[in-house]
């Protein structure tokens, strides 16, 4: 039988919600200049000024970032996490980093945006768990 992942569908909600934003704030007004150089992409000076993203870039997005949170309320539903940061560091550590990693050896990607990523994820999974905790 498969666990119940999480008592609240607010608190689902909600983390979407914020991991959402949270990777807005964090690859735009944040890092999103020094991201984009990073990965070969020409910014123009003023990109972001009344552009909206691209829909589909959103929707995929969303959708990722639904599948994260459905995986840790998952992980944190069946293993009862003493250490509410448990979850996301064993996630970050054990599935991010090395995936990251593999794009510095095979894509000759710098460890400047590896960074950028890396902490990124972190933090977001950290929120993630942190509201999948608290709001139930």
């Amino acid at each position: 039988m498969c666990p119940i992942t999480h008592e609240s569908n607010l608190g689902l909600l909600i983390a979407v919600i914020a991991s959402f934003v949270f990777g807005a704030i964090w690859y735009g007004p944040l890092f999103g200049r020094t991201w984009a150089a990073l990965n070969g992409m020409k910014v123009p000076e003023d990109c972001c000024k009344g552009k909206k993203p691209p829909a589909k870039s959103l929707l995929l997005t969303f959708v990722g970032t639904c599948l994260t949170v459905f995986a840790l309320a998952y992980i944190m539903g069946v293993y009862k996490p003493v250490c509410i940061f448990g979850p996301a560091l064993i996630v970050w550590a054990g599935f991010v980093v090395p995936l990251l990693l593999s794009s510095i050896a095979w894509e000759s990607k710098p460890w400047k945006l590896f960074a950028i990523n890396a902490v990124f994820y972190l933090l977001n999974f950290y929120l993630i768990t942190v509201i999948l905790t608290y709001v139930r």
